[in-house]
């Protein structure tokens, strides 16, 4: 039997990075899965799945719309007649400005995406997942929301909110057989980072990304997946409202490095 034998999921910003990584995992193991996302990746995604065998459908939406997330959870209920887990993935980097310089607008942007998009995909789930007595909720957060010096300040302040709902939810889901957690990744290849990634092989410095953790090195988009189909599975039944790093070691420490001009 696979891990994942006849979970039906929902997974957001599959498009890409972690999303698609962790969709097509979860079908591999066994997985019935929602592939959602705004961007046409998702799409690929979904084929990606299909051509191997798996099953997954594809909804295009933005996970800030409660209207789009509760379309997405019925399409879990109506296509695979249930729902097991929800993967509250997509997220945004933030606005890349020094603080004093970020707008209203900015913050909202990112709050929209990043925390309120993990709070209307953990609302529409939670009533179904009550009723069946279990289920996975599982929100990417960051190292970012458990440190400083991680990210800018409204990519951290969000993340840190999701760590917050996570640990908050554990409690208020008590005795449902409903679980919550968080990942908190640290440096990632992924669609998000990949202009850092491009700088430092344009730099010569490709060496260097990834050297402030004690792995050495910047993580792969499955690595995240494996976690997270290890949360959603039933083989983490005794975990529960956590903020579980996978950072190669980086949040640690965290050291700070000053900053440049």
């Amino acid at each position: 039997m696979k891990p994942l034998d006849h979970k039906r999921l929902v997974i957001t910003g599959a498009a890409s990075g972690i999303g698609r990584a962790t969709s097509l995992l979860a079908a591999a193991e066994g997985a019935y899965v929602v592939a959602v996302d705004l961007a046409d990746g998702v799409l690929e995604t979904v084929r990606e799945i299909r051509t191997t065998g798996g099953n997954a459908v594809a909804m295009q939406a933005d996970v800030s719309d409660e209207n789009a997330i509760a379309g997405c959870i019925d399409r879990c209920l109506s296509e695979f007649g249930g729902l097991d887990g929800v993967y509250a993935n997509a997220g945004i980097g933030g606005a890349g400005k020094p603080f004093a310089d970020m707008t209203a607008a900015d913050w909202q942007r990112t709050l929209a995406v990043n925390t309120i998009g993990v709070f209307l995909a953990f609302k529409q789930a939670i009533p179904h997942l009550t009723r069946q007595g279990s289920g996975a909720l599982l929100a990417t957060a960051s190292v970012a929301g458990l440190r400083a010096n991680a990210g800018g300040v409204d990519y951290s302040a969000s993340k840190a909110a999701v760590i917050s709902i996570v640990q908050t939810m554990a409690y208020q889901l008590y005795g449902t057989g409903v679980r919550v957690n968080a990942i908190c990744p640290g440096l990632i290849e992924t669609g998000m980072t990949e202009g850092a990634f491009e700088r430092a092989r344009e730099r010569g410095t490709s060496d260097r990304i990834g050297q402030v953790n004690p792995t050495r090195r910047a993580g792969q988009p499955i690595e995240i997946a494996q976690m997270a189909c290890f949360l959603l599975s039933d083989r983490a039944s005794y975990v529960n409202g956590q903020a579980i790093p996978v950072d190669g070691g980086l949040s640690a420490s965290l050291p700070w490095v000053f900053p440049r001009a």
